[in-house]
């Protein structure tokens, strides 16, 4: 992959918690689209496209922290910035 398309495909794993050392505000604010298995979602929490999974809140059940739950479901990801338009490179496993 060139830099250039790099640039302009999200991180290979990203989180929306600011308390992970995945968190990256800049990314977040660009938006983006997350397609899990075939489908896009929007309720992904975190996502890692080499290894295939993303995670997603289990209801409003939280930890005795006050964190919500996650679940860990394993699949192929595709992630892709929003503000690029209508066809914008589409990061995913090789």
């Amino acid at each position: 992959m060139s830099e250039e398309t790099r640039s302009q495909t999200p991180p290979d794993r990203l989180s929306v918690n600011p308390k992970s050392e995945h968190f990256q505000v800049e990314v977040l604010q660009r938006g983006v689209g997350i397609r899990f298995k075939g489908k896009q979602r929007t309720d992904i929490e975190e996502y890692s496209i080499s290894e295939g999974w993303v995670r997603v809140q289990a209801g409003k059940t939280v930890d005795r922290r006050g964190n919500p739950l996650t679940l860990k479901l394993n699949g192929p990801v595709e992630a892709w910035f929003e503000d690029l338009g209508d066809d914008p490179p589409i990061a995913k496993a090789d």
